[in-house]
């Protein structure tokens, strides 16, 4: 679906990718009243999802399944990296060869969920041609942490079994659309508009929900090719093999003050926004080192200048190999929470997450004084900061105050709980349920 305008915000297209297993069509309450505020719109299916072709995938991994497992970080293997790297060509390939058919030396890219790693990782391939990443409630962003299978193991009965039975079905390569298919239509259907009551409340026309569901039942029942990502990609948990935490603070560009990165997630959210602020920690450290070896570069350099005039000649000759590299500063990530959504936020708040698309890329001087806006919070780093500086009029709001709109998230800051005095049991187990079905 494609979109235009005669108002535009960014020279750049907004590129919208969708989530696992879903497609274009899951944009339809927003593209209306984003087509006032971007010259151009693409909402695509992605390779092996929605209306787009549907190849076989496995044939893409197949020649990487005998790779040498040595580990070669300590942390991530060698086999895992190059299985990982060629799951993930299978739509980032796809996606630069849409790119250059359409002639687009830039893109706002924008992903939701699986979209939204996606993102990550054509801007990791392709920088030059992503002048801002926008990520909508991005799966894959946090480390997995020790602490996460005893938080399972403290849970109910119920929800325990249902997650070991997910995870052995993950380990066999079930896809939830391979089970779909395989159940009678009665039950599968039945599945499909069980989900779509139970995770949308905010649609409560029946018509349209109908619709909806129409949708999700038939992407899924057509034939099975780019669900495959999921074991490649993620663990059960719903864990990256590897996290984004650590692959975004590393993205390169061609802009003069680095990438701008904008994470949005859902009030209600199950994906853990804790690794959003965790990224912004890390990017915000490495510009802090950055800026001082641009200090210290300079004071080289102004020294070098004092002395002979072609030692000045010889040092910019040398030095202006690096520009592209060194000179260019790690991105900057900004966190905003959209009220009354979940990890549907573009269904569940169609208009406050508008809001948050547009300030995302730089529109916001543009919107209406009664629409809606999003909450940006920051690290307690970065808000002690005296450099750092909001690239919206609203205030900013520390962690402590993440915790309590988020309500702790997947995971929890045990102390921050204590200190809130809040009993948080029903809450987690409410979103574990939610992740689950």
């Amino acid at each position: 679906a494609t979109s235009t305008a005669t108002s535009t915000i960014s020279p750049a297209p907004l590129v919208l990718l969708h989530g696992y297993a879903n497609g274009s069509l899951y944009f339809y309450r927003n593209l209306m009243g984003l087509s006032h505020h971007f010259g151009s719109i693409y909402a695509l299916d992605m390779l092996g999802w929605g209306l787009s072709s549907r190849p076989k995938f496995d044939l893409l991994i197949a020649d990487n399944d005998n790779a040498n497992d040595d580990d070669d970080d300590g942390k991530i293997s060698m086999k895992t990296k190059r299985k990982v790297t060629s799951a993930e060509s299978f739509f980032v390939e796809s996606l630069e060869s849409w790119r250059k058919h359409h002639n687009l030396p830039k893109l706002t890219l924008a992903g939701h969920s699986m979209g939204g790693y996606l993102s990550v990782a054509y801007a990791e391939r392709y920088p030059q041609h992503v002048e801002r990443l926008i990520l909508l409630s991005p799966v894959g962003v946090p480390e997995q942490k020790e602490e996460d299978a005893s938080r399972i193991n403290s849970l109910p009965f119920h929800i325990r079994a249902m997650f070991k039975t997910f995870r052995y079905l993950f380990s066999q390569g079930v896809t939830p659309g391979s089970f779909l298919r395989s159940l009678p239509y009665s039950k599968s259907k039945g599945m499909v508009d069980g989900y779509i009551l139970r995770r949308l409340p905010a649609i409560s026309c029946p018509e349209e929900r109908e619709h909806l569901g129409e949708y999700l039942y038939q992407n899924s029942m057509m034939p099975g090719s780019g669900e495959y990502c999921l074991g490649e990609i993620l663990t059960p948990g719903a864990f990256a093999k590897i996290p984004l935490a650590n692959r975004i603070p590393n993205i390169k560009t061609d802009n003069e003050d680095g990438l701008e990165v904008h994470m949005i997630y859902g009030e209600r959210d199950w994906m853990d926004w804790t690794g959003a602020i965790e990224a912004q920690r890390s990017c915000y450290e490495k510009r802090m080192e950055w800026e001082s070896s641009q200090d210290q570069i300079k004071q080289e350099n102004k020294r070098q200048s004092a002395t002979q005039l072609d030692q000045q000649t010889d040092s910019g000759a040398a030095s202006s190999d690096t520009t592209t590299t060194s000179n260019i500063p790690p991105p900057r990530i900004f966190v905003h929470g959209v009220k009354d959504a979940s990890h549907l936020l573009m269904l569940d708040n169609y208009q406050e997450f508008n809001a948050a698309l547009i300030i995302a890329a730089g529109g916001e001087a543009k919107l209406p004084s009664n629409m809606p806006r999003p909450i940006e919070f920051v690290c307690d780093e970065v808000a002690r900061s005296t450099s750092y500086s909001s690239r919206s009029k609203r205030d900013v709001v520390g962690e402590e105050e993440a915790y309590n709109f988020f309500r702790g998230g997947l995971k929890f800051n045990k102390g921050r709980k204590q200190m809130a005095g809040k009993d948080d049991t029903g809450l987690e187990e409410k979103k574990v349920d939610e992740q689950l079905s």
